[in-house]
């Protein structure tokens, strides 16, 4: 390994209880999601010695045990520029230290190998010009959080090194406050006796339908999510029904925790995935007589839409509190359930 360069991160974390014999397959189920390393990432950084277990460097193909040590050298990204691109960016609010953002559906929070152009940060360079103090050293922004590429709504991004720390302890803390608007198949009801049935499934007062699981990465699928009662991270999603809509539901959910994909899974394990979900919403269809029955089969993502935020300014300590009405599609698919128009 070369010693001129320098890790930006190291990655600290222990092997989960029962990992897989190979060392490669343990780290990537393991190996902590915010850091965004998919398998074949991980099995370069082995290949160059950037993987310690225990204090010494380790092999794809060496043995895996509970309770091992790992430590993941990150190096700092090779010299590509992330383009500025003229994408036109709708802000709910900006100031010297961050900017919200109400995200469109189908935009990409930040530059991977599948999507280096098009997506928000390479927006957020245009829009910001010559202005970022810099966050880790780069002129770049600071995302603190994220939503899905196909989910639309509020983030908050960060224009400085002290912004996106303070943001980011909130979010790591789970003091952010965020309400995400859904519309799902069925109707969940306390009344309902396979809810009560289910693990991880309470209600709270107001008929506030509490999921509390563990989510970890699927065991045959990376890209997909899997409720799980051992490993994986622990998961909080409070749901309420906003509005019946015949043999569907508008829910008002709220996060205590902020996982990926977090709504989506947990709504499909109360048995009432999210309409278009393409992933875990399943082959369910509306009754024939439903109002928006064809507009809901043929909504082209998750009907999800993060439409409250809240957090404290990270530098003077306000509070703030944001906003977002529901995009046209889903405020049209909304409607013809309705049986509107």
């Amino acid at each position: 390994m070369s010693s001129d360069i320098r890790p930006s991160e190291t990655l600290r974390f222990a092997l989960a209880a029962d990992p897989p014999a190979r060392l490669d397959k343990a780290i990537a189920r393991d190996v902590p999601d915010e850091a965004h390393l998919s398998r074949s990432r991980l099995a370069r950084l082995l290949a160059e010695g950037r993987v310690r277990v225990n204090g010494a460097v380790a092999g794809a193909k060496d043995k895996a045990a509970e309770g091992d040590e790992v430590e993941v050298s990150v190096p700092a990204a090779a010299d590509v520029e992330t383009r500025a691109e003229s994408i036109p960016l709708s802000v709910v609010h900006e100031d010297d230290d961050l900017i919200v953002i109400d995200k469109p559906a189908g935009m990409v929070v930040h530059p991977a190998p599948g999507s280096p152009g098009g997506t928000l940060v390479n927006a957020l360079l245009h829009h910001f010009g010559g202005a970022l103090s810099g966050v880790g050293g780069e002129k770049r922004p600071g995302i603190v959080h994220r939503i899905d590429k196909d989910t639309s709504g509020l983030l908050v991004v960060a224009k400085s090194d002290a912004a996106h720390h303070g943001l980011a302890a909130q979010f790591e803390a789970h003091t952010a406050r965020r309400r995400y608007l859904a519309i799902c198949h069925g109707i969940p009801d306390p009344a309902d006796p396979r809810l009560r049935g289910l693990r991880g499934i309470s209600w709270e007062t107001g008929a506030v339908l509490k999921i509390t699981t563990r989510l970890d990465r699927h065991r045959t699928d990376r890209q997909r999510q899997a409720v799980t009662w051992e490993g994986g991270r622990h998961a909080v999603t409070r749901a309420s029904v906003e509005e019946r809509l015949g043999a569907a539901a508008l829910v008002s959910c709220r996060l205590e925790t902020g996982r990926t994909h977090q709504i989506r899974v947990h709504m499909a394990h109360a048995g009432h995935g999210l309409v278009g979900d393409p992933v875990y919403g399943g082959r369910r269809a509306l009754p024939q007589a439903q109002p928006g029955r064809a507009e809901a089969e043929a909504f082209p993502r998750q009907a999800l839409h993060a439409a409250e935020l809240g957090f404290l300014h990270p530098l003077s300590g306000a509070e703030m509190a944001f906003a977002a009405p529901l995009p046209a599609d889903m405020a049209a698919l909304l409607s013809a359930l309705r049986g509107e128009g």
